[in-house]
């Protein structure tokens, strides 16, 4: 259903954008935003995980580095039948925390010190 609803947004979003370039740059204008919403939506879909993970200067962990917190996530994944996702930690004082990806396979979890601090242990 989730890919259902991206594959709606991304359609309404390039419709969008190519009645926009009509009203400004007629059939010439269509053309030019039709490139431009492929190229947006291409990245949007691929890499928009690794850019909200880079904006929040987000660092991957793994066992060595965060035993309890990738145990927790295993976990989790575990009883949710999904594949281990990648895990970052975000140096923020603020608790927080957030899943990113376009599938489960290319998921991503993240977590704020400040939530880590939180934890027990």
């Amino acid at each position: 259903m989730e890919a259902v609803k991206t594959v709606i947004l991304l359609t309404l979003m390039t419709l969008l954008m190519v009645w926009v370039g009509g009203i400004f740059g007629g059939v010439d204008g269509m053309l030019i935003a039709l490139l431009i919403a492929a190229v947006m939506n291409f990245f949007s879909y691929f890499y928009s995980d690794k850019l909200v993970l880079a904006h929040y200067n987000a660092v991957e962990v793994d066992e060595h580095s965060a035993p309890g917190l990738i145990a927790i996530v295993q976990r989790l994944a575990h009883k949710a039948g999904l594949p281990m996702p990648k895990v970052y930690i975000i140096p923020e004082p603020i608790p927080n925390a957030f899943a990113t990806g376009r599938n489960p396979s290319h998921a991503a979890v993240a977590v704020t010190e400040g939530l880590l601090n939180l934890l027990d242990d």
